[in-house]
């Protein structure tokens, strides 16, 4: 062996392994980046879109949207009804609470294509022109709330406990209420307001 050879110029082991695992990254990636590429010029086509049908707030609307596009961010981005809340945006804290079909829903867990044809309500289309809903104006008359982010959520819940007849007791409402979380604390006047609005019904 002739030791006057220039050792940086010998491949070793390790850069013979180091240079493969470099190289084979470079090769997958490539064709994840060419499919990435592809699904945005697909999104900025409007290939992977579908038209749904809604009733929002008594307003009957067709919306592009696609097919991963969940309720709510179709509600706030192409609607433009921003009265529900991204708040967890899992499920967890009921900010984003509308009433689809008369049933109150976590609007950030299902998806828009799902719901063509439904009725929806959101806080926007509670009142009546500019008489609150009874909720809403209880709302006011009990502080039943502090900063209001998750108000919206908390009264579309709470016209639905009512409409559930899941007010018999305060516990019965705050059991029924759980879903809906106020980081705010402001949870016994949120229920002296479903509360009062039951009765008065």
């Amino acid at each position: 062996m002739d030791d006057s050879t220039d050792g940086s110029a010998k491949l070793t082991r390790r850069r013979f392994v180091g240079s493969s695992a470099a190289l084979g990254g470079i090769a997958a990636a490539v064709p994840l980046l060419a499919e990435q590429a592809e699904a945005e010029t697909d999104r900025e086509q409007g290939t992977d879109q579908v038209e749904v049908t809604v009733t929002v707030n008594g307003r009957r609307q067709t919306v592009p949207v696609d097919n991963r596009t969940s309720l709510l961010d179709m509600l706030r981005e192409r609607i433009h009804l921003t009265g529900a809340k991204k708040g967890c945006n899992q499920g967890a804290c009921g900010a984003c609470t509308i009433l689809l079909d008369g049933r109150r829903v976590n609007s950030c867990l299902t998806l828009a294509v799902m719901h063509d044809g439904a009725e929806i309500t959101t806080i926007e289309g509670l009142a009546d022109g500019d008489r609150l809903h009874p909720l809403q104006q209880a709302f006011l008359d009990h502080d039943g709330f502090q900063c209001g982010y998750c108000t919206s959520g908390q009264i579309l819940s709470g016209v639905a406990c009512i409409e559930e007849g899941h007010t018999g007791s305060r516990a019965e409402i705050r059991e029924w209420m759980s879903g809906n979380i106020c980081r705010c604390g402001a949870y016994p006047n949120i229920v002296t307001a479903i509360e009062q609005t039951a009765r008065g019904r």
